[in-house]
């Protein structure tokens, strides 16, 4: 098997995204996609042109079967996918009002992939990566899935594969206090990070950028991608230190998915080797788009969209 660029893994959910504002109770038509941290890193750096990976467990339902379809879809493999035939596919409902953010609906207590344990991790399929990425939510959702977290980790750190970590808390599955000791102790093994100002506000009370990038360089993270909202980003490795400006977005459809599309852009740029202050243009600019329409990965552009909106190329509209 030729090397991977990236792998990742952890659950991903059937969405069902409202057709109409307002409270859930009168809301009767929904558009069904799917929804997951992961997958949308793996779905965002296939588009990219990156070769990527994603596993997790499934139900053995109709759901799970979508969400592989879906996804292999997208040209992300998912040779490494298991199926529970005990439990079922998580599903979430968004409701939405005026403002950009969407009320979530978590119904994914006891799903498949909340039994992801370390038996299910592949030895030989992280190794074949270039880089792992994890986010915080896997780990949040159980304790197995905790312990196959650290398990991954511990395989890409043993055979020279990046570790690429995306705090992302999340708490409806887990409070601070919970969170905080296992969030940090992953973020000592991190070779990319990046961490979000509200998270980091939450972990650690700070909020300066320059200072947050400072706290896991120390622990040793070799580079630092910290997310400033409709401002951009912070970018560093120790040597350049570096603000990178967003971009301008009109008319926000759905916030979900940013951040997933900001990881992948930078993870793009790192794979192409492009100079810092580049990996973070392309992170913003993937992130921007992905709020453009409406769904969590439904947004991330293909390269040459990319190049278009962030200006390196002129677009062709007929």
């Amino acid at each position: 098997m030729a090397k991977m660029d990236v792998v990742t893994f952890g659950e991903t959910m059937i969405l069902f995204n409202p057709d109409n504002k307002g409270a859930l109770r009168y809301v009767h038509t929904f558009h069904k996609s799917i929804a997951g941290a992961e997958s949308n890193v793996a779905i965002a750096l296939s588009r990219l042109g990156n070769s990527t990976g994603w596993f997790s467990k499934l139900g053995d339902d109709e759901f799970g079967r979508y969400v592989t379809s879906i996804i292999r879809g997208e040209g992300v493999d998912v040779s490494r996918i298991k199926i529970d035939k005990n439990n079922n596919t998580g599903l979430l409902f968004k409701e939405r009002f005026a403002h950009a953010d969407p009320n979530i609906y978590y119904y994914r207590k006891e799903s498949a992939a909340s039994r992801l344990s370390p038996d299910d991790i592949d030895e030989g399929y992280i190794k074949n990566a270039r880089i792992l990425h994890v986010t915080g939510i896997t780990p949040a959702l159980s304790e197995k899935t905790r312990k196959a977290t650290i398990e991954a980790i511990r395989i890409a750190k043993e055979n020279g594969v990046l570790v690429s970590f995306d705090p992302n808390i999340r708490l409806k599955l887990w409070g601070v206090e919970e969170a905080r000791p296992v969030l940090l102790e992953i973020a000592k093994y991190a070779d990319i990070i990046f961490p979000g100002i509200d998270e980091v506000r939450m972990l650690l009370s700070l909020e300066d950028p320059e200072e947050i990038a400072k706290h896991f360089l120390d622990l040793g993270v070799g580079k630092v991608a910290v997310k400033l909202g409709k401002k951009g980003c912070f970018v560093t490795d120790g040597k350049e230190n570096i603000y990178v400006n967003g971009y301008a977005v009109e008319k926000m459809e759905d916030s979900v998915g940013a951040g997933d599309g900001f990881a992948a852009g930078f993870l793009a740029g790192i794979l192409r080797n492009l100079p810092l202050k580049e990996c973070g243009e392309w992170a913003n600019g993937v992130g921007a788009m992905a709020v453009l329409v409406h769904g969590d990965m439904e947004g991330f552009p293909t390269l040459r969209q990319l190049m278009e909106f962030i200006g390196r190329k002129d677009r062709v509209d007929r």
